[in-house]
């Protein structure tokens, strides 16, 4: 027998999208636009129905804190939550009525994506949360992760805030897109664009944030739904590449300390002086760590090396050395952001694939615009938490070379 949804648990723009078979779905658009949280509330309704789905991110860690919790809160609001298994260990998520799953992996781990099958039947769905995250390559792969005998069309789903028009994704699925439009559907591809306006459930204080944002891109992507166009960024000298088998015996960390609104954000690096390279080899960066969480999730990453703190938060650097992390303040001094930015523009800066969130802020720090929309020399005080923590950890070796130029200058 069927599971029938409840039509009063749904904003009514996806209600008609959950009994949508198009292969590739892309749900894109607006912040708190609900996209994510519905694709979680279809994806409960189809494992009752016998569907298998697996849940992806670029990164694997980066799950438990958004899909996960998204459909684990998507079965607490239905009346068969009685009907689920849930394994937060394994993650795994089972219908007891019938075996269908929801399996959880990252794109970082393509060995693990390779061998991961349900129980019972085979994959039916695959869901790419933040799905600009991700290469064109990885999309390739999953789409032949879609094979076997089942009774349920495949269907690849695709959710995400729109960023720039130089994206992979616009240029591959949305020639036929209309500006302006909400809606395409054609025999293969169906795309849905919404906005906080179609999401019923949110708070006025989450309205009233949305309706006032004053930055032209952030106001553009995140408050409209529309695909943004990149403005003067900042960084264009950095690439990706696979670093997990990259040793290092002069690894260096940097550290930009934060609690509520910003992430604590740290780094860890390899730099290379003769070749002028940066290789970023790892990072944290989480939100609501007290100092001494913060020095428990450094102490196996850090171990006995030094990490070059903020220094504008000099109690926090005394609570981390009490704990056992050797950590020191940053000399930082006059021009010390705009010095870092260009002495780090003069490398080449390999990212590990792995590090997300350090992606993302190369991808969006941008110089600040005038009332003309020019671009100034200087930076926007945003998408940088990490790219601080950078700064930080190479500052003698900026420093270094700032005071010997100034030196020669003199002579």
């Amino acid at each position: 027998m069927a599971i029938k949804p409840l039509p009063k648990l749904y904003n009514d723009k996806y209600y008609k999208r959950l009994k949508d078979d198009t292969r590739l779905q892309i749900f894109f658009g607006g912040a708190s636009s609900g996209k994510s949280f519905f694709i979680a509330q279809r994806i409960v309704l189809d494992t009752l129905n016998g569907r298998n789905t697996l849940v992806l991110r670029n990164v694997a860690r980066l799950l438990r804190g958004s899909c996960w919790n998204e459909i684990v809160k998507a079965i607490s609001k239905v009346p068969y939550k009685q009907w689920f298994t849930i394994s937060k260990t394994e993650m795994v998520i089972t219908a007891t009525n019938n075996g269908a799953q929801i399996l959880f992996s990252g794109l970082d781990d393509r060995e693990k994506i390779k061998s991961i099958t349900p129980a019972n039947g085979v994959l039916t769905d695959i869901w790419i949360e933040e799905a600009t995250e991700t290469s064109y390559d990885d999309y390739k792969q999953l789409e032949k992760r879609l094979r076997g005998e089942s009774r349920h069309p495949k269907r690849i789903t695709m959710s995400f805030n729109p960023v720039y028009k130089e994206h992979w994704i616009y240029g591959q699925f949305f020639g036929n897109w209309q500006d302006g439009a909400t809606e395409y559907h054609d025999d293969g591809l169906s795309i849905l664009k919404t906005t906080y306006k179609d999401n019923r459930f949110l708070t006025a204080d989450d309205i009233y944030a949305l309706e006032n944002e004053q930055d032209e891109y952030y106001r553009d992507v995140y408050t409209l739904g529309n695909w943004g166009v990149l403005g003067d960024v900042i960084f264009r000298n950095w690439r990706t590449e696979d670093l997990r088998d990259f040793n290092t015996d002069k690894p260096l960390y940097g550290l930009d300390f934060g609690f509520s609104s910003d992430p604590a954000a740290a780094v860890k690096v390899h730099y290379d002086r003769a070749g002028k390279k940066i290789y970023i080899l790892d990072e944290l960066h989480e939100k609501g760590m007290t100092n001494s969480q913060l020095a428990e999730s450094l102490k196996p990453w850090v171990g006995g090396h030094y990490i070059t703190c903020d220094s504008s938060e000099p109690k926090s650097i005394k609570e981390l050395q009490n704990l056992g992390i050797r950590a020191i303040g940053a000399k930082k001094g006059p021009d010390s952001v705009m010095h870092g930015i260009q002495w780090l523009q003069g490398h080449e800066i390999i990212v590990d694939v792995r590090c997300q969130h350090m992606k993302n802020e190369l991808q969006l720090y941008q110089w600040r615009k005038d009332k003309d929309g020019n671009s100034m020399r200087v930076p926007e005080d945003r998408n940088n938490h990490l790219i601080d923590a950078l700064r930080y950890c190479l500052e003698h070796e900026s420093t270094a070379r700032y005071a010997t130029a100034l030196n020669l200058k003199g002579l």
